[in-house]
């Protein structure tokens, strides 16, 4: 009595853990039992292989057929383990050579004739099996996406016949390839900042927010142009390096997002609705899954109507803007997953939206916006690197405004600010100002005299926290970059003041 036996995985994060499926079929009462901690999905994996097999002729032999997905410690969820399961009791049946399989790691999720349907997972998966020498056997639909894992044999079969078929020699499934690397959405090359009138120190602002991946807050009424001006910053930011591309795609791959198998070359851009829970911001749920914050790693996270976000979200957001990680913390197991995001978010100056316009406000003014920016805490605005009003444009300017500078010329300086900046970190330094630490800030400042001073002058009399006074050191760091220049200068140290000074007058950090 043999064991028949193909490698799986289960999933921590964006990391892969190894898993063996271990299949017996003894003497005994007939039975078909799962164990190893598995959830309920894999649980009712017995049902789907009992009827995939059926679609194909083939039966359970009347014994005791066991399953043990080993280490038996470590929770197995998800479906992808319904194929190792299938293609393990096919080599216990003596279908399958067992020697074949046992050089394959396997997922996919079964369809009760036998398909393969696409599961979440595949490419983290697919390094995995890379790093143990080992191929990989996953839906047709998901080989392009296992093929970025390089020197690796993929199998992408689209049904279970046609893997039986492949390894009796009856039939090739041909290897498959990476498929074309995501182009620029439409959106994105269709929307131009020239086509925003007038607001030119909001639109400095978001150069300076895209150059350096600094935080953004916009204040203004209704309709003044703040979500016209934050869906215009990613066509300002450059690609993403081929190390940032793959750390993103490995999270939209455990998310079950990566479409079509294409890396994601673009930094990601995500706008959740103010109405969205703490754990579908920052990530949760019964297996743990990755949030906004980790879905806009290495990108923009937009939050409109910031101040209309539930409390224990926006607080929640503390922790993951400093360390760049979202824990997700359980009785069994701690999740972490990559949070490295730009935050733009975007707020009315109060509920109604009209303070300080004398013909428009509401009768509660000026305390009803007092009331609302306090939903806001001290040290999440302290966080926010630059603050910016948008004041809406009078018609008339609007008609006789001229065209502004094109999303192209901007982006141009963009990147070659950015360029400046890995090459001061360097490859294994902080990607952009926004995340230098503070000693490697410091050792690659290059601040003169002047600017140190006025530095430390506007830290003492706007009384800046440690955090604030680095935030704005690496702010004007950005300014520095963008006009070319080597050393900080005070007219740089300046600007940076300038986009903080409202907040450290008006909100006490805490």
């Amino acid at each position: 009595m043999t064991i028949a036996r193909i490698a799986s995985f289960a999933f921590a994060g964006i990391e892969a853990l190894p898993v063996e499926v271990q299949v017996q079929i003894a003497p005994g009462l007939p039975a078909f039992l799962v164990v190893g901690l598995a959830d309920k999905a894999v649980g009712e994996s017995r049902e789907r292989v009992r009827a995939a097999l059926a679609g194909m002729g083939l039966s359970l032999p009347a014994k005791r057929v066991l399953v043990n997905l080993a280490p038996a410690d470590i929770q197995k969820a998800g479906s992808h383990l319904d194929l190792p399961v299938a293609l393990a009791v096919l080599a216990a049946m003596e279908l399958l050579p067992r020697e074949e399989i046992a050089g394959f790691a396997a997922l996919g999720e079964l369809s009760l004739d036998g398909a393969i349907n696409p599961v979440a997972g595949v490419l983290p998966a697919a390094l995995a099996a890379s790093e143990r020498e080992l191929g990989l056997i996953c839906p047709a639909a998901q080989g392009g996406e296992a093929a970025w894992a390089g020197r690796i044999e993929v199998l992408a079969a689209p049904d279970l016949p046609a893997l039986l078929n492949h390894f009796r020699g009856s039939q090739v499934l041909e290897p498959p390839k990476p498929p074309a690397p995501d182009p620029v959405p439409v959106p994105v090359r269709s929307l131009c900042l020239s086509e925003v009138k007038g607001q030119e120190s909001a639109k400095r602002a978001i150069e300076i927010a895209a150059a350096g991946g600094h935080n953004l807050l916009m204040i203004g009424p209704p309709g003044a142009g703040k979500s016209m001006l934050a869906a215009r910053l990613p066509g300002l930011l450059p690609e993403l390096t081929p190390a940032e591309a793959l750390e993103v795609s490995l999270i939209h791959s455990v998310a079950g997002l990566l479409r079509g198998g294409r890396l994601v070359t673009r930094p990601p851009f995500r706008e959740p609705h103010h109405s969205a829970s703490q754990p579908a911001l920052i990530g949760g749920g019964g297996r743990a899954r990755p949030g906004e914050i980790s879905l806009a790693h290495n990108g923009v996270l937009f939050l409109d109507e910031w101040p209309e976000f539930p409390r224990p979200a926006l607080e929640a957001l503390r922790q993951p803007m400093e360390t760049g990680r979202a824990t997700i913390a359980r009785a069994n197991a701690h999740v972490s997953y990559p949070a490295r995001f730009q935050c733009i978010a975007a707020m009315n100056p109060c509920r109604c939206g009209y303070l300080g316009d004398a013909s428009r406000e509401c009768g509660r003014a000026p305390r009803c916006g007092e009331e609302y920016q306090q939903r806001l805490s001290g040290p999440l605005l302290d966080r926010m690197d630059l603050t910016i009003e948008v004041q809406p444009v009078p018609h008339a300017e609007l008609a006789r405004a001229p065209t502004g500078e094109t999303s192209a010329a901007v982006a141009a300086r963009i990147a070659a600010a950015r360029a400046r900046q890995r090459a001061r970190y360097g490859a294994e330094g902080a990607r952009c100002n926004a995340a230098a630490g503070d000693a490697e800030l410091q050792r690659t400042l290059g601040a003169d005299g002047p600017a140190r001073a006025l530095a430390e002058q506007a830290a003492e009399r706007l009384r800046l926290s440690s955090r604030g006074y680095v935030r704005t050191l690496r702010v004007a760091r950005t300014i520095a970059d963008l006009a070319g220049s080597a050393a900080v200068q005070r007219a740089h140290v300046a600007e940076a003041l300038a986009f903080r000074q409202r907040q450290a007058a008006k909100v006490p950090v805490g």
